[in-house]
């Protein structure tokens, strides 16, 4: 029998994003969140972007944790380039996001400012998102 010829670098694969997410769908550290009811990658940039939309409403008050983190780089070949010669330069990176995924949380500003700077920050995200409130959460 023929074995498998085995080579020295493993490629890094794009993967599959089947089913829900398995960590990160519960709040963890503030009272209000987004939650994500979509899979895609959602790029460094774009979280950049929903953070600045999001504290920019706050008035830098209160507290906003970013739970995904951009870990995954994407791979491009340059324009005019021939077959061949190898894996592209990493272009950017991304967040692999699945439905159930937490991105955003804000803790420290009453209910009104939080929903209203999710909004904006789900905005630039290209996911749709639902906004959650803690379980011990009071009125």
């Amino acid at each position: 029998m023929l074995q498998p010829k085995r080579t020295k670098f493993r490629k890094a694969q794009k993967g599959r994003m089947k089913g829900n997410s398995m960590r990160g769908h519960q709040l963890s550290n503030g009272m209000f969140g987004i939650k994500a009811l979509d899979s895609k990658f959602i790029t460094s940039r774009q979280i950049e972007a929903a953070r600045i939309a999001a504290t920019r409403y706050m008035k830098r008050e209160g507290q906003l944790w970013i739970k995904i983190f951009p870990d995954k780089p994407i791979t491009k070949k340059p324009l005019e380039v021939r077959m061949g010669k190898g894996k592209g330069a990493p272009e950017y990176f991304v967040a692999v996001v699945k439905p159930g995924r937490i991105l955003f949380e804000i803790s420290g500003v009453p209910m009104e400012v939080a929903k209203e700077a999710l909004r904006l920050a789900a905005q630039k995200l290209p996911v749709r998102t639902k906004f959650i409130i803690a379980r011990d959460f009071q009125a």
